[in-house]
């Protein structure tokens, strides 16, 4: 065994002096590269070690092609304008310094090429280390460019570079979330930022028309994972931090500007939005929709298409649609129409065993605020709560009965529902029905809260006293029930495990003092006498 032990070191070491070795070969190739143009070949050494099987060598490469191809793009000897063919441009006419620099370019284009493949790379580390050195290349692109600039838009800035390391990272075969949170160090630069979302918004256009708009899960949850790394600005001040700083009209650059960020934010997101989804993304997207999304958006009244769609899908996904819809209803004056009824039909047993439960009670709440509400369906919403009420858990009673409670404060009228007036003959049926999906049509105003008053015999002792409360007149204070709302079963069990005795039990009316005195046959004696 401690043969073998010596002889695994001595190779492990002999594998990391090969190592070390490469790295001095291939930082000696690069030098000799950068100090005369007939070593122009050598260039092949560093794209053989790109290609490598091994994992270091790999990244060594990459390495060494970074710093030749940066040195090559600051001396802007890889300027060439519009790049002819290679073998056109070495048969024309032209000079042997613009040989060298459209035979460079052509080199610096196979770079780039394998780099992009090693975005698909099986091994992490080689894949963070090609992005990190393509958006060198891209810096260097911006501060020297490699072609004139257009008349038309004198900014420079490599979009191409940007669209092909987007189409990489939005890989329809490949879970990329790692590699994408690695590029969110990036995307907090304004301009790579602005062309990023740009690029996404086409990359998505071009993929799901191509597959006639089929759901794609890996593809989407790489969209999404992109899309949800994107950090906007909310002031204009806040836009300070260029990859590319453009020298001449900077505060004329769209990318300089927060109206164009928000504009191209807006036309990404509709741009995924629009088409299916998988069921998980809608959850995804709408947990985030009203604090990441809505309020970056140059009109998020545009959302209610999305919202609506997702509202009626049911269960959790209507459930997080509330908080978008409340959003557009209260802040931009959408008018929805059969929200409320939409909004009782969402009061199932499953509301109170659902993650988004105190987040829904939380909005249920806002949306009944309002004094102005017909009385019909204050009562539905009373009542049917009241019935769902008998086959809830104790920590939704608790957020339900001050509900309740605080509906019929807002609106006395509710108050027949407690005090219903009955005679002898009145039959024993209930007539409110449940089933009736429109709360004008459930003949709630004509039942009572009995469900309320069964309660009070309820196991837990918090629901049971809870719902004595209906025997009393309600006070005109409203309950908070945000105290409750994130309230669970565990803390119940541990708030009632930790309650301690508060006084002492009195086992007897007057204490006795005289039983162990010397006098106690005294007092026997008188007590056999009486």
């Amino acid at each position: 065994m401690a043969l073998a032990r010596k002889r695994n070191v001595s190779s492990a070491k002999r594998t990391e002096q090969s190592v070390k070795t490469a790295k001095i070969d291939l930082n000696s190739k690069v030098e000799t590269i950068l100090q005369s143009k007939k070593h122009a070949n050598d260039v092949f050494d560093l794209f053989e070690f790109l290609q490598s099987e091994k994992e270091k060598d790999v990244i060594s490469a990459v390495a060494a092609c970074s710093k030749l191809f940066c040195s090559l793009l600051e001396r802007k000897e890889l300027y060439m304008g519009k790049l002819p063919a290679e073998e056109e441009a070495l048969s024309g006419g032209h000079s042997a310094a613009e040989k060298y620099r459209i035979y460079m370019r052509h080199r610096y284009h196979n770079c780039v090429e394998m780099l992009l493949e090693h975005l698909s790379h099986d091994v992490h580390s080689v894949k963070e280390s090609a992005l990190c050195c393509l958006m060198k290349f891209a810096a260097g692109e911006g501060q020297y460019p490699l072609e004139d600039l257009d008349w038309s838009e004198h900014y420079s800035f490599p979009r191409e570079l940007i669209q092909a390391l987007v189409d990489k990272l939005l890989s329809k075969t490949t879970d990329n979330s790692l590699l994408i949170s690695r590029f969110q160090e990036f995307l907090e630069m304004e301009d790579v930022r602005y062309y990023v979302m740009s690029s996404i918004r086409e990359n998505v256009g071009r993929v799901m028309d191509k597959n006639k708009g089929e759901v794609l899960p890996i593809y989407q949850n790489n969209v999404f994972t992109l899309l949800s790394n994107i950090n906007m600005p909310s002031k204009e001040s806040e836009l300070t931090n260029y990859m590319v700083k453009q020298e001449a009209k900077h505060e004329d650059w769209k990318a300089a500007k927060l109206n164009e960020h928000k504009r191209v934010f807006e036309r990404m997101w509709l741009g995924f939005l629009k088409y299916k989804l998988p069921n998980n993304m809608y959850k995804k997207v709408l947990v985030i929709l009203h604090d990441s999304i809505l309020p970056h958006m140059s009109k998020p009244t545009l959302m209610i298409d999305f919202l609506t769609a997702a509202y009626e899908v049911g269960g959790a996904i209507s459930l997080l649609a509330l908080n978008g819809l409340f959003v557009l209803i209260h802040q931009h004056n959408l008018d929805y129409p059969d929200f409320y009824k939409k909004l009782y039909n969402l009061l199932e047993p499953s509301i109170f065993h659902v993650k988004y439960r105190a987040r829904f009670f939380h909005l249920a709440n806002l949306f009944l605020s309002s004094s102005h509400l017909p009385v019909y369906l204050v009562a539905a919403f009373a009542k049917r709560l009241a019935r769902l009420a008998l086959t809830a858990p104790p920590t939704a009673l608790l957020i339900v009965l001050p509900f309740i409670y605080n509906l019929i404060r807002r609106h006395p009228s509710c108050r027949v529902l407690i005090h219903k007036p009955g005679t002898e003959d009145e039959p024993l049926a209930d007539p409110y029905v449940m089933d009736e999906e429109d709360p004008a049509q459930c003949h709630a105003l004509e039942s009572s809260l009995w469900e309320i008053k069964t309660l009070q015999k309820h196991y837990h002792p918090d629901v049971a006293k809870a719902a004595m409360l209906i025997n009393t007149p309600l006070l005109e204070q409203e309950d908070d029930i945000s105290e409750v709302l994130e309230i669970t079963t565990y803390e119940l069990m541990e708030r009632d495990l930790k309650q301690t005795q508060t006084k002492n039990i009195p086992l007897e009316f007057e204490t006795a003092t005289q039983l162990l005195n010397k006098d106690r046959d005294v007092l026997g004696q008188n007590f056999c006498l009486d």
